[in-house]
């Protein structure tokens, strides 16, 4: 009987998940914070562990480095939310064998346990210590995996431009920076312009900077020597280390610190860097490629990003088009990703109802490629047979169109149609609450009640927004009774 590993610090998740893997044939046992969890993998065999990547005392990657130190062919599944899904993705460039998204559909995790184990056995567990062998051989996988590589075709005429400019930059050394939204798929241009490139033998590195603390990020892109600081009981390569020779991706760069901007800028114009707690310098040959998903131009124009590294990255920038500015391309991705799923799920589905398709069109998608995916694959594990309809996809895609919206017998969505005016100002509070509330409203408005979306462009998480609705009830809700 395979044994399964659970870390998560919700009790009640991990008891959850032990009933269900008990009922279908596993053997559990479930820790709830990531210390207890890598005692109980030190004094017991496990086949699979389950993590979840935010824990109190310790994150994913953490755990994930030391159950891989002592056993590389354990996967290791991380759970995640939907915002954290980039996270989940540089997790796995670790190692991790997948990850899985919040709220757990049950024969999803069990879907994923069983092709993870089936996996590891014979020539697959020689793959997969292989694959661990070495960074540049993770990326690979990385970029591989769910076939990514597949998010850059399309026919419309904002992707063929992308096309037109990858040619035109690849074949140099210049820097690039990569303007997109999340989801767009980022590090699959850069993964495709290190590939038409002279350097396409060497590594090619990825590193999300949204990830690194402050007190990290040096370490991660230089490395470090033992003893430098607390917690470093090894010598570290670091990624400009481990790209020498290839390219050096470098995600969300605007979330550098400054003081790490002004290293990095050094090592661009001299060419060399020291590890952290090192004297020693070394000279280096790689190729930066930067992302991000907002304009640096501006960020530098805020103070939030050194404006003479913007200029060393600027060398030459390409947009990706999110997927609602290449709408010609969603039912082909809709087929593309319905297909993946029929593999993976070993299901014969027949396609999707036409109504489907037509609210894929409509929905503004905010994830992009990795939302649709990611929906796709949730349709195709709810559907049995016959013809993907609407009532198994998320309602927020359902409720896409305003007249779909209005006719929604959702209580928050009656309430968001229904609220009355905000009281009479009397105090000053008052007056920045209804500024707010306001604020909230028109854009709501503007984007269809699509909260995802919403939550985007004023800057918040869905959590803050869902939290300042029902305040916002309240306090219609006591100006009523007053």
């Amino acid at each position: 009987m395979k044994k399964i590993l659970i870390i998560d610090d919700d009790v009640d998740m991990c008891q959850l998940l032990c009933r269900f893997l008990k009922k279908n044939g596993y053997e559990t046992n479930f820790a709830t914070s990531a210390t207890k969890g890598l005692k109980l993998f030190d004094e017991d065999k496990f086949d699979i562990v389950l993590c979840d990547f935010r824990l109190g005392d310790k994150d994913g990657i953490e755990v994930l480095k030391q159950v891989k130190e002592k056993a590389h062919q354990i996967p290791v599944i991380i759970i995640t939310g939907y915002s954290d899904i980039k996270i989940a993705v540089n997790v796995m460039k670790h190692g991790a064998y997948d990850y899985i998204t919040k709220p757990l559909l049950p024969d999803e995790v069990l879907n994923l346990i069983k092709k993870a184990l089936e996996n590891v056995s014979g020539e697959a567990t020689d793959q997969l210590n292989k694959n661990n062998s070495s960074k540049s051989e993770i990326s690979k996988k990385i970029i591989s995996e769910g076939n990514l590589s597949q998010y850059m075709v399309g026919k419309s005429a904002p992707i063929k431009k992308v096309y037109e400019e990858i040619k035109t930059i690849a074949p140099t050394n210049y820097s690039v920076i990569i303007y997109g939204e999340s989801g767009t798929g980022k590090e699959v241009v850069a993964k495709t312009i290190h590939q038409f490139s002279d350097r396409k033998n060497k590594p090619f590195v990825a590193l999300d900077c949204g990830t690194l603390s402050k007190e990290l990020a040096s370490s991660e892109l230089f490395g470090h020597v033992k003893g430098s600081f607390t917690g470093a009981l090894n010598d570290k390569e670091g990624m400009f280390e481990a790209a020498e020779g290839g390219t050096l991706f470098l995600d969300e760069v605007a979330n550098l610190p400054l003081d790490v901007q002004i290293a990095l800028l050094r090592v661009i114009q001299e060419r060399k860097y020291k590890r952290v707690g090192s004297n020693k310098e070394s000279v280096t040959d790689v190729r930066l490629v930067v992302a991000s998903n907002e304009d640096l131009k501006q960020a530098y124009c805020d103070g939030k990003f050194r404006e003479d590294l913007y200029h060393r990255f600027n060398e030459f920038s390409i947009r990706i088009p999110s997927l609602r500015d290449r709408r010609d391309d969603i039912p082909m991705f809709a087929n593309f990703f319905l297909q993946m799923a029929k593999d993976e799920l070993k299901k014969d589905i027949e396609g999707y109802e036409e109504e489907v398709v037509e609210l894929f069109k409509d929905y503004y998608w905010p994830g992009n490629l990795r939302e649709f995916r990611n929906v796709v694959r949730r349709a195709a594990l709810l559907t049995t047979q016959g013809l993907i309809s609407k009532n198994v996809l998320p309602w927020e895609i359902v409720a896409g169109k305003e007249e779909v919206v209005t006719n929604t017998p959702n209580d928050e969505q009656e309430f968001l149609h229904t609220m009355p005016k905000f009281p009479v100002v009397i105090q000053l509070k008052d007056a920045a609450s209804q500024a707010e509330y306001e604020t909230i409203m028109n854009v709501l408005k503007q984007v269809k009640y699509n909260k995802s979306k919403a939550a985007e462009v004023l800057k918040i998480d869905r959590k803050t927004l869902y939290n300042k609705i029902k305040v916002y009830d309240q306090m219609m809700g006591n100006a009523k009774q007053n």
